[in-house]
């Protein structure tokens, strides 16, 4: 009930807290150490939405699928529409700066949050909003020192952080100094910060009004070496979504009849790749003249297009992108599929070659890997099926994991593309950014949390990189067998919003 006792205690202690389902989305790695802090029971628990001022307030435990609800209800939302909507939390959504599909055309939730309630390590707590001031209500102690001690050596370094940061349209990697130097608002580096700078237990959300018309096209595309092409050319049309979905994905598809016959009408029979590009509009002809436009501009560089402008016919093509998590989830307990070099984002222009270097490296090791993701924002997810029978299994994951992050790195890109670091990631950043914003880093956390009892170990480590604690194999986590048969069963089913405790009862597990 009072978390701004367990806060303290935590830090007297020096016990991790771990923000769950509301303060952090915990990407990239396991929870780590400490004390698990789950905000579902946090109260008071709000969400009011204003529809003439296009703002609402939620506590970060609602999930995003209960803020739709509650805007659409006035003909508004949230632009940034992550895939696991119907469960993540307006919290981790926060944490994490996640983003979506609509990520191309809105960007990610960066923009969209005017303001946080915010739980820092010394058990302050207030509201940060765009536009305070210092010395304003509720600006408390850490804000205070971190505006006199920390604001005004990032300011100074503005020139090294815009030069060091990657020229990509997405990045979650370390902390958004960039932002914060373009904006000087605090509110931009608490987003995205994974739980480590504090706890989020509320949001003030903008809003947009949902748009009238909506249309998709399915592009089908017989070589991959035109992606960067033809993804360039969708991209100057305005689409409001452009996904990919390769071969290797269609493949499982096609393998998977109860998926494969209602959703896809031969259109991904041959494909080396599908793309689905969606186009928005508040008038019908406008929308009909971009859809137009794209079929133009594309049809002479792919293998077919297909149009759908009826409600009904986007739903069964977006069904196609869908049936991704519901694919993986159901592979056999020997072939599981691992993200471990899930979110890479590189510029647009060397997406081709950034697919063909997944490629190679994974047939050369004998790995099997799913493309799908975010083509128009040069963002894939690459979900590696391992085959834990293999003995060296664990090797070639590591080997695979450590060329893709080269490539990664050589295409000027981000290991970190809406994910974030988690632990997984967070020993990459010295490469990506070099010491100095490293160094830049580490003065936020320490004015924030200078005893390292939030997340610690996420976002910033001593570690370096490794590839450790896996959810399948040696490195695993040891649970009793009910516990982690329920755990599979909740994958396979994607019940991710069920509450985690609830899996123990009667289980005897303590």
């Amino acid at each position: 009930d009072d978390l701004g006792a367990l806060v303290e205690w935590a830090g007297t202690h020096r016990v991790g807290l771990v923000p769950r389902g509301a303060g952090s989305g915990m990407p990239g790695g396991n929870v780590g150490p400490g004390v698990v802090v789950d905000l579902t029971q946090l109260e008071p628990r709000t969400l009011t939405v204003d529809p003439a001022a296009h703002l609402a307030v939620a506590s970060a435990s609602f999930p995003y699928a209960e803020l739709t609800a509650a805007a659409g209800r006035h003909g508004l939302r949230l632009p940034p529409d992550p895939s696991s909507g119907a469960w993540a939390t307006l919290g981790g959504m926060v944490a994490t700066n996640a983003a979506g599909a609509r990520s191309l055309r809105h960007g990610p939730v960066r923009p969209w949050v005017n303001g946080v309630h915010l739980m820092t390590a010394d058990g302050a707590h207030g509201w940060l909003r765009r536009g305070m001031s210092p010395g304003a209500a509720g600006w408390f102690a850490t804000v205070e020192q971190f505006e006199a001690g920390v604001a005004p050596a990032l300011r100074d370094a503005a020139p090294l952080i815009r030069r060091r940061y990657p020229k990509t349209r997405k990045n979650t990697a370390g902390y958004a100094l960039d932002a914060f130097v373009d904006s000087d608002e605090v509110v931009d580096l608490i987003v995205g910060s994974e739980g480590t700078l504090g706890i989020i237990t509320a949001i003030e959300w903008q809003l947009a009004p949902v748009p009238v018309h909506r249309a998709l096209l399915a592009v089908v595309l017989d070589d991959l070496g035109s992606l960067s092409e033809v993804v360039a050319a969708l991209g100057a049309c305005d689409p409001s979504t452009l996904e990919l979905l390769d071969r290797s994905f269609l493949d499982l598809l096609r393998e998977d009849p109860g998926l494969a016959a209602p959703t896809t009408h031969g259109l991904v029979e041959a494909a080396e790749a599908l793309l689905l590009v969606e186009f928005e509009h508040d008038r019908l002809s406008a929308l009909r003249g971009r859809v137009g436009d794209a079929v133009r501009q594309v049809s002479p560089l792919v293998a077919q297009v297909e149009t759908a402008l009826t409600e009904d016919e986007v739903a069964r093509l977006w069904s196609v992108r869908h049936a991704a998590s519901p694919i993986l989830a159901r592979l056999p307990e020997h072939r599981r599929s691992l993200q471990v070099i899930e979110d890479g984002c590189v510029p647009v222009e060397c997406l081709s070659r950034y697919t063909h270097v997944i490629r190679e490296a994974a047939t050369k090791l004998g790995l099997q890997v799913v493309l799908f993701g975010h083509a128009g924002d040069g963002h894939l997810h690459v979900n590696l099926l391992a085959d834990t029978s293999r003995s060296d299994w664990v090797a070639d994951v590591e080997t695979l994991r450590r060329r893709v992050t080269d490539a990664v790195l050589e295409l000027g890109g981000t290991p970190s593309g809406e994910h974030g670091d988690g632990r997984l990631r967070a020993g990459t950043l010295e490469r990506l950014y070099g010491r100095e914003i490293l160094d830049l880093f580490w003065l936020v956390k320490r004015t924030f949390d200078p005893l390292g009892i939030m997340n610690p170990g996420v976002v910033l480590t001593e570690d370096g990189e490794a590839l450790t604690q896996l959810k399948v194999g040696q490195m695993a986590a040891r649970l009793p067998p009910d516990i982690a048969a329920a755990l599979r069963r909740l994958e396979r089913d994607a019940a991710y919003g069920r509450w985690r405790l609830t899996l123990a009862e009667g289980s005897g597990a303590s």
